[in-house]
């Protein structure tokens, strides 16, 4: 019985500390993945004045675009230039990258 708290107390002292390494994946994933050669590093300076600036963008509609263009739901606009890349992320990584992209300052 005391072996059960003690591995509750130690889940519940290191939960906090995963919402910053989603938070630090996604910086790292956004890097990796190209997403900063096209939106800028910033999220809002991107290459060309069409593709969107992505800084501070709600994270449940960063990550539903990004799983529609990746699964061919979404192919208008410039969706075309970001579905090259889709096959290079995960749901997981999308999900991360969307969190860090709604906590970039717009």
């Amino acid at each position: 019985m005391k072996l059960t708290k003690s591995i509750a107390i130690a889940m519940m002292l290191t939960l906090p500390q995963l919402g910053t390494a989603v938070a630090a994946d996604g910086a790292t994933l956004f890097k990796e993945k190209t997403c900063l050669t096209c939106h800028g590093k910033d999220g809002k300076t991107p290459l060309l004045p069409i593709y969107p600036k992505i800084a501070g963008q709600n994270a449940a509609y960063a990550l539903q675009q990004m799983k529609d263009i990746k699964s061919g739901a979404r192919a208008n606009g410039q969706s075309a230039a970001m579905m090259g890349v889709m096959h290079l992320v995960n749901d997981e990584e999308m999900a991360a990258l969307a969190d860090y992209v709604a906590t970039m300052a717009p």
